[in-house]
């Protein structure tokens, strides 16, 4: 990954929710969303990614329960059969091998949706796929753009 992005690659914080600098990492690139493992910091508990801020090259971590959302924006929405009107209840996947989970996806602005799920889900990732399903047909989906919280502007 260096070679590819050269400079781009920087060393920079692991921070926690709160915005406590706990530990030094070797660049944003290297770390995903629900990781665990290689973090090479210790914080007397599990700690996991739950949030990368690639504009300020921070990488938050936390507790399993910070990594668990409800809700999270869609970008590059596409409906098969055309935007609905109203809110759509489906089954939502966030994993290419998850089961999916039952959720409500409104559409806002043309190709945004956002969708809240009935029960909390771990590990929403932005850039991955989510798609939308009725039964065993997809109706729509896109690109996660973030969870309520990794939307959320954070402090300093």
């Amino acid at each position: 990954m260096r070679e590819r992005l050269g400079d781009r690659v920087q060393e920079g914080d692991f921070v926690t929710s709160e915005g406590r600098v706990v530990g030094r990492h070797p660049g944003h690139q290297f770390f995903t969303i629900g990781q665990r493992r290689g973090l090479g910091i210790a914080l007397g508990r599990p700690a996991y990614v739950v949030a990368i801020d690639p504009d300020r090259n921070r990488v938050v971590v936390g507790s399993d329960d910070e990594l668990r959302s409800t809700e999270f924006g869609v970008e590059e929405t596409n409906w098969i059969d055309g935007r609905p009107s109203g809110p759509v209840r489906a089954t939502v996947k966030i994993r290419y091998n998850g089961p999916g989970a039952e959720a409500t996806v409104e559409t806002r602005e043309p190709g945004e949706s956002w969708v809240r799920f009935d029960e909390p889900q771990r590990a929403v990732t932005p850039g991955q796929a989510a798609v939308f399903y009725r039964g065993d047909e997809v109706i729509g989906g896109g690109w996660i753009r973030g969870s309520a919280a990794a939307l959320r502007p954070s402090s300093s």
